[in-house]
């Protein structure tokens, strides 16, 4: 009986192993895309929108079945988790308060070298759209305050962060990989995600899943 418990528990491994692979791997042929950034190809995204892609690639049959898995993974057409977390700089952050308003929530670090990247891109869609009503926060996961005040003063983040710092809304949003991205439309359901790595590209075509109507340029 152990032996075959093993062997059982080995292939659930193995197919675990072998559905994250590929998800996360990216196009080996960057040229069958060529309107993709160098910077969008590096992240895994997906939204409700037909027509999505996966790390950049070009749509083809086969990335449906890939992007029913990434769907899952960020809860897309799901109701986001509640997340309510310390403000750096004091008060708080309450996602629950922000329903009627498009929000983008992204999980990070501040030694995560991507965040460096993305920071200011999103300075920029935060400070563009913010006649939608668009609000963009950034939830850093077990840090000190301190450490986080300063990464953000170094990048001069305009936008809230919060602190989660026992990882309580980590566990809940299943941000297991740093950082991600989760856009939630004005009725508070999640309607695309992104593991950390994307560029404006990708960053324009999830914010228009919660824009609907609005002209939203990388």
């Amino acid at each position: 009986m152990t032996v075959a418990a093993g062997l059982l528990s080995g292939a659930g491994v193995a197919l675990a192993v072998l559905l994250a692979a590929v998800v996360l791997l990216p196009d080996p042929d960057p040229s069958a895309n060529p309107t993709s950034s160098p910077a969008a190809s590096d992240g895994v995204a997906v939204s409700g929108s037909p027509g999505m892609t996966l790390g950049g690639g070009s749509a083809t049959p086969e990335p449906t079945v890939v992007a029913s898995f990434g769907e899952a993974l960020f809860h897309v057409g799901e109701p986001a988790p509640a997340l309510v977390v310390p403000q750096v700089g004091g008060g708080q952050i309450d996602l629950a308060n922000l329903k009627g308003q498009p929000v983008w929530v992204n999980f990070m670090q501040t030694t995560c070298p991507p965040c460096v990247d993305e920071f200011p891109l999103m300075n920029g869609f935060a400070a563009d759209y913010a006649d939608t009503g668009l609000v963009v926060i950034a939830i850093d996961i077990r840090e000190e305050e301190g450490t986080v005040a300063a990464f953000a003063q170094s990048l001069n983040a305009t936008f809230p962060i919060g602190l989660d710092s026992a990882g309580a809304a980590q566990e809940a949003w299943d941000a297991v990989a740093l950082p991600v991205h989760f856009w939630v439309d004005r009725d508070g359901v999640i309607r695309a995600g992104a593991l950390g790595g994307i560029g404006p590209d990708i960053m324009a075509e999830n914010l228009r899943t919660i824009l609907p109507g609005v002209d939203v340029q990388p």
